[in-house]
């Protein structure tokens, strides 16, 4: 029996789960073999990324404007007051400059991919989030820079080189989503584009399984080796989960989102942008990228079993249906 792309979507959660594992496996038994992967990662998420952006309607951006209230919900919630509960968080559990930046990277973008799914499994408001995400996209990138010096410092001016990182930036992320956007006017205007368009649908669950394993079977050494300092990192990740929830929950009410629209900001604040970010921190100087690379590999872990969580609390607990 054939599966459908809606049924892959409804079962990617277990799917990362398990990717994670397999992962884990390769990293954990052949040590050599999985890093020796290592040269794939950057293809597989430029693939994904291309796969996750042709799904993102930039051509419709006037509908996500247009929800003002969820807009600026949204905006507030994501780049306000996530940056200052993560300022909170890093000053409670202080962590050297490279952890802290992999914290920073990977914490102060929300996540503008499989929070949709998440959104619709929590039974939020997947259209709206969807709708979002490009206005999340434009605004992140061009608000990380001025959160990493914020956050960071002249210390991060002398780490990073601006040229392998732009280059991340113009290969993985700026280039796919050129060709995405090429794609859905294609589309506009050609059956075959049409067709070519529907079946990008299918490109970001396997490849984000793909990812998901290549990275932790290549960068699992490194997080065992630093075994100590993804310690530290653990109660940062694990408090921002508990805490992201009741914030949301209070900025929703000041917004008077419904009951769909405040699940979904739920989701896109608890929910990060490690696969989009992982890149940049590779390009990063060797001695910062295996750490940073490391602790957002770690967020991505702890992530995913608090979006099997969230899944059930958020519609049951944090904000259920008004009778």
């Amino acid at each position: 029996m054939s599966m459908t792309r809606e049924q892959l979507e409804n079962h990617q959660i277990w799917i990362y789960v398990f990717s994670l594992m397999i992962g884990g496996l390769l990293g954990f038994t052949n040590e050599e073999f999985g890093a020796a992967l290592d040269w794939m990662i950057s293809p597989l998420i430029a693939i994904l990324m291309y796969g996750m952006f042709a799904q993102i309607p930039f051509l419709k951006l006037r509908e996500a404007i247009a929800n003002l209230k969820f807009m600026g919900a949204l905006l507030v919630g994501n780049f306000i007051a996530v940056p200052m509960i993560v300022w909170i968080l890093t000053a409670l559990f202080p962590q050297s400059a490279p952890v802290l930046l992999g914290v920073c990277l990977v914490l102060l973008t929300p996540c503008i991919d499989y929070v949709i799914v998440f959104t619709q499994l929590g039974k939020g408001n997947e259209k709206l989030m969807l709708a979002a995400t490009p206005i999340l996209f434009v605004v992140q990138m061009m608000l990380l820079p001025l959160y990493l010096w914020l956050f960071i410092g002249e210390e991060m001016v002398g780490i990073v080189q601006v040229e392998p990182f732009l280059e991340a930036f113009l290969l993985l992320i700026v280039l796919p989503l050129i060709i995405a956007v090429i794609t859905q006017l294609w589309a506009k205007k050609n059956e075959r584009g049409e067709k070519v368009l529907e079946s990008t649908a299918w490109l970001p669950v396997p490849f984000m399984a793909l990812v998901l394993i290549v990275v932790v079977a290549s960068q699992i050494g490194k997080v065992y080796s630093d075994f100590d300092v993804i310690v530290r990192v653990m109660p940062i990740y694990i408090l921002f989960l508990i805490i992201m929830p009741v914030v949301s929950r209070l900025i929703g009410l000041t917004f008077k989102l419904d009951t769909g629209a405040g699940r979904a900001l739920i989701f896109s604040m608890g929910t990060r942008n490690s696969l989009v970010v992982l890149p940049l921190a590779l390009a990063l100087p060797a001695s910062w990228a295996t750490i940073a690379a490391a602790v957002i590999v770690t967020q991505t872990m702890v992530e995913l079993v608090g979006e099997l969580i969230y899944m059930k609390a958020v519609p049951h607990l944090i904000w259920r249906n008004r009778e």
